[in-house]
Order: structure tokens, then C-alpha cells, then sequence
């Protein structure tokens, strides 16, 4: 699973505005990576690059939102995250992993001191064994694609029910039509 000229066409096209920079083109072909390594299929990578597109989408000021892809920091001013209830432990990563509880079991499930180091899940590595073990195990809502692994392609239902995996329901339609571009672009 490699993404091709034509795999950055389609994603340029259809979900970065026309433009890609080389920092997001690095970040994706570390996430294909990593998802090669673990031993996910196309769709299971697809809507993990899914989940990142949307979870890491940075506001700009007069220019929307920029897709990063890499691990970020919860959006909001200091005072804001200091109003929620999980804070220190905000949201950091791929797929913002926040709550305490959260970070002390999946810290020892990773092998990393998340508790006392909760920015080390901004890592691309950490962050990448977070979101990819997450995702396939379901250490985030007891849901993941091992749990309940459909057999072939993926098509739209399915890609809205995997949004169980990270965040229950919360813009799944939305999500399932970011994985259904990513998985034709990582089959071109």
C-alpha cells in the first residue's frame, strides 16, 4: 500500500484545495506507512487517513481550515482549555486522545509516560501507535476494526459506522466521505 502521483492527484483535487505541501505529502506517506506496518487493509487505512484529515484540520484566519496531518494540539486559547474538565490532559494527537483515564491507560498500553508527559502524544511516532493500536483494538470507545472487521471494500454505511470507533456519531457522514476519496486515492 503506497500513495502514487496519481493517489496525490485525487487527494489534491478532491480534499486539499488543489495544493498540497510538502509537510502534509511527508505526513501522509508516514500514516500510509504506519498503517502498512500494522497490518490494516485499504479501507481500515482509509478511514484512519479519514480521521486525521478531519481531527487535525487547523483554523487559519481568513483561509478556512488547514488539514494538517499531523498530531496537533486541541484548538481554543489557554483559558479555554483550562475551562474543560479533562484538562491537562486536552486533546493531543491524530485523534486528540484527551481525559486522564485515557492517557494513563493507553500511555501503559504504548509503553510511554503519558500522565506525566501528556504532549509527548504531539510525537508523530506516539501519536501514530495512539491512533493506529487504537483504532484497530478499541481503546477509544471499546469499538475498532479488529472488533468487527467487514470483509472487502468499504462502502458509505460502513464508513459511517466506523465512526464508533473514535466519537460515536459526530460527523460521520462527513468522515465516511473523506475515507471514501482516501480509499480510491490509496487504489489508484
Amino acid at each position: 500500500m503506497v500513495l502514487t502521483k496519481a493517489s496525490f492527484d485525487i487527494l489534491r483535487a478532491e480534499l486539499f484545495g488543489g495544493t498540497l505541501s510538502t509537510s502534509q505529502v511527508q505526513a501522509l506517506n508516514f500514516l500510509v506507512d504506519r498503517c502498512k506496518l500494522s497490518g490494516m487493509t485499504y479501507p481500515e487505512c482509509a478511514y484512519t487517513l479519514a480521521t486525521v484529515y478531519h481531527e487535525t484540520g487547523v483554523p487559519v484566519k481568513g483561509k478556512g481550515v488547514e488539514r494538517t496531518m499531523l498530531p496537533v494540539k486541541e484548538a481554543g486559547s489557554e483559558a479555554y482549555l483550562r475551562s474543560k474538565k479533562y484538562y491537562p490532559y486536552i486533546g493531543y494527537g491524530y485523534v486528540q486522545l484527551t481525559w486522564k483515564d485515557n492517557y494513563k491507560r493507553i500511555g501503559k498500553l504504548i509503553g510511554v509516560d503519558l500522565i506525566k508527559h501528556p504532549e509527548k502524544a504531539l510525537e508523530p511516532e506516539i501519536a501514530a501507535k495512539i491512533m493506529v493500536q487504537g483504532m484497530l483494538n478499541g481503546w477509544f470507545t471499546g469499538v475498532g476494526f479488529r472488533r468487527k472487521r467487514p470483509v472487502g471494500r468499504y462502502d458509505r454505511p460502513l464508513y459511517v459506522r466506523a465512526r464508533a470507533i473514535i466519537n460515536g456519531t459526530d460527523k460521520a457522514e462527513l468522515i465516511a466521505d473523506y475515507a471514501m476519496i482516501f480509499e480510491k486515492a490509496l487504489r489508484s
